[in-house]
């Protein structure tokens, strides 16, 4: 699950990776935080969309604070129970790919 929006400078320098990851066979969630929802749109109709579904949180008062979000991007792997593997703050780069997530989601893999 990724939180995002599109006045976000760190969102859209990670986009590519959550495209690389959805084309790979993850399934990544977004969920648009504190946006105008023409704005959202645009932004995933520039940069293409990764997301499997996205929902919204338009005052960052009806999930964020559930997730215990204070601040986009912030990404979570989650397991097919609904454990919370990994919280992570800040722009998913290839680096976090590759020494973070990957080896969560291998070893998730049966």
């Amino acid at each position: 699950v990724n939180l995002w929006a599109s006045w976000c400078a760190p969102c859209r320098v990670e986009h590519p990776n959550l495209e690389q990851l959805a084309k790979e066979g993850v399934q990544v969630y977004g969920i648009n935080y504190k946006d105008d929802p023409a704005k959202a749109l645009k932004f995933l109709d520039e940069l293409g969309d990764p997301y499997v579904a996205v929902g919204t949180d338009k005052t960052g008062r009806a999930t964020a604070p559930n997730w215990g979000v204070y601040g986009v991007p912030e990404t979570f792997v989650i397991d097919g129970s609904g454990t919370i593997l990994l919280r992570f703050p800040g722009p998913v780069t290839q680096r976090v790919i590759t020494e973070t997530i990957r080896p969560l989601l291998d070893g998730a893999r049966p």
